[in-house]
């Protein structure tokens, strides 16, 4: 009787720590592309807020209102080249941008700027103290988190859907 009670128990503790795994290698599946920016890292992701979706504001930006927004991101084309106007507020001499694009459903990190990871920030526009003009090419539709990098420093999260 005994032997049969610690079969059981032994089962049952197999069973869960299985379970565990397969949960934890679940949350944890994002592919990372090889030549990405080496400041991003995978913790980042994890700071996204699905939940915390961007709005419009100033007419025509969609974003994260005094934070960063983007004009052209309301008329997204799946699969083509498409000029997207960044502009943030609430920094000072700013260099360079990063744009690190993280697909929800698919758990995949892509470049979505026509150029590289990166583009050179312009002065002050539409009153923000930075903005540059890009061309981005969205691959799939989805719910996306926009991660923006100021000079290799994380500054802010979109989440947007983008639809075909």
């Amino acid at each position: 009787m005994k032997l049969k009670t610690l079969g059981l128990i032994i089962s049952c503790m197999l069973f869960m720590m299985l379970g565990c795994s397969s949960n934890k290698t679940e949350e944890s599946k994002v592919t990372l592309p090889e030549e990405m920016p080496s400041f991003v890292k995978e913790s980042d992701l994890k700071k996204v807020d699905w939940d915390k979706k961007a709005v419009r504001f100033n007419g025509n930006m969609i974003g994260n209102e005094n934070k960063s927004g983007v004009i052209g991101a309301d008329m997204p084309s799946i699969n083509i080249n498409q000029k997207w106007m960044w502009h943030l507020w609430g920094i000072e001499n700013p260099n360079n941008l990063t744009v690190i694009a993280f697909h929800r459903e698919t758990g995949t990190v892509h470049r979505i700027l026509t150029t590289g990871w990166t583009i050179e920030l312009g002065g002050k526009n539409n009153g923000a103290d930075a903005h540059v003009p890009s061309s981005v090419n969205i691959p799939k539709a989805g719910e996306w988190a926009i991660l923006l990098y100021i000079d290799g420093k994380l500054f802010d999260i979109i989440v947007c859907e983008i639809s075909e």
